[in-house]
This record gives C-alpha cells, sequence and structure tokens, in this order.
C-alpha cells in the first residue's frame, strides 16, 4: 500500500464504509446497516449529552431508533431515512430495532468496549504543570 493524498482520500466518497446486510423477518425482508461517518458519529455522540454549565444531562429518548435512522443505507449507500424519521421508527418491534441499533454500533465502533479501548489509547492532554507554551 502507497502513501495517500489529498486527492485519493476525498474521492472516496463513502466506499471506505463497512456494510452488512441484516434479515429483518418481522418486517417481511433485509435491511442495510452501515457504520457511520465521522461527521455522523460526531452528531450522534454531541445528541447524546447537553451540557449546561455544571450539569450534564443525558438524551437517551428514542436512542435505537434515532441511531438506526442514521445508519440504514439503501443499495447505492444513500441513507433511506430523515431524522424526523426517527419518532415513527420507534413505534416498531423493539426486538428488531435492537438488533439494527446493535449492528450500528458493532460497525461505527460504539459499543462499550470499543469507546474504553479509545479512551485508554488517546494520548493524556498537557499537565497543569506544563511549561510549554
Amino acid at each position: 500500500m502507497g502513501l495517500l493524498g489529498r486527492k485519493e482520500i476525498l474521492e472516496l466518497q463513502g466506499t471506505d464504509l463497512q456494510r452488512e446486510t441484516v434479515d429483518v423477518p418481522e418486517w417481511g425482508g433485509s435491511v442495510i446497516v452501515r457504520e457511520l461517518t465521522g461527521t455522523e458519529r460526531d452528531a450522534w455522540e454531541m445528541s447524546l449529552t447537553v451540557l449546561d454549565g455544571e450539569n450534564k444531562d443525558s438524551r437517551l429518548q428514542n436512542l435505537r431508533a434515532r441511531l438506526v435512522a442514521l445508519s440504514v443505507v439503501d443499495e447505492a449507500g444513500t441513507r433511506i431515512f430523515s431524522a424526523e424519521d426517527a419518532g415513527m421508527l420507534g413505534c416498531r418491534n423493539a426486538r428488531v430495532l435492537d438488533r439494527l441499533y446493535q449492528t450500528s454500533k458493532r460497525l461505527s465502533r460504539l459499543t462499550r468496549a470499543d469507546v474504553a479501548a479509545a479512551e485508554k489509547n488517546s494520548a493524556p492532554g498537557p499537565s497543569d504543570g506544563s511549561t510549554s507554551a
């Protein structure tokens, strides 16, 4: 493998995203789940917590349906649900939503083990006693 440049990376256009077809017999077929893009993952993570001064408020309402709406795509890789569809998706079978949610979490490396590993491997920030400017 060679060294990639700006052009090669920017021309990937989503082709670097993993996908998995998930059988959904409860709905009479299957769907394609793909991992989140960097922008989608950041938006997802920001949607879960609101910082209000010193207080952190968790926003877990309709959690599974919101992630499913972000990660279910058609054969071309285009999302088939909008953010507004999450409310109606939340009314679907909880077992199905959880299956799709778990698949998306695994593909996007959002599991607790993935988050813990990322935190463990991240470089520590400068200490309070740092003399660097």
